[in-house]
């Protein structure tokens, strides 16, 4: 008997540092907004809810603080952040 052996191709696909600090930076961008939103929604929150709302503040906040860590370990500035921020509301005009 003759065995063929097969290999499958597995594409490897390597983010460039461009694409890397592009996504990490729309991430704090998304994660901010959540948590300007649960800080609203807390506001206005009653009964259960508030429980539920704090516990989404600390749990966003924490997200937040992680990606700022990791955008200064690629060597972000968080005024980088703001100006992409800044740039992507101007184009939506």
């Amino acid at each position: 008997m003759v065995y063929e052996r097969y290999i499958k191709d597995n594409p490897i696909f390597v983010k460039n540092r461009e694409n890397s600090n592009s996504d990490l930076i729309k991430s704090i961008i998304k994660t901010r907004e959540d948590l300007q939103n649960s800080n609203k929604n807390f506001e206005f929150a009653e009964g259960e809810l508030i429980d539920y709302y704090l516990y989404q503040i600390k749990a966003t906040q924490s997200k937040y603080n992680y990606l700022l860590k990791k955008a200064k370990q690629s060597g972000l500035l968080v005024t980088m952040v703001d100006e992409i921020e800044i740039k992507n509301l101007d184009e939506a005009i």
